[in-house]
């Protein structure tokens, strides 16, 4: 997946189970523990979240994806 299209999907407000699958390239079941982690968390801290939605901005810190450096790389691609 290019800088670019990891960009588009990083965009939107909520993250479903296709886009986690897509930014942690990893299968469904895996993807299932990943945003039952964070559905957990955030649960914890007293926040309530619609049905297999977690905010990306989530997924963006528990899979460290650093936006900067995507966004250089698309820069880059575009020149």
């Amino acid at each position: 997946m290019s800088a670019d299209e990891t960009l588009k999907l990083l965009s939107k407000q909520w993250c479903n189970l296709q886009d986690l699958m897509k930014l942690a390239n990893v299968g469904r079941n895996t993807a299932l523990k990943i945003r039952k982690e964070i559905k957990m968390d955030l649960l914890g801290k007293g926040y309530t979240l619609p049905n297999n939605l977690i905010p990306m901005c989530e997924v963006v810190a528990k899979l460290k994806i650093n936006i900067s450096y995507l966004q250089k790389m698309a820069y880059v691609d575009d020149t």
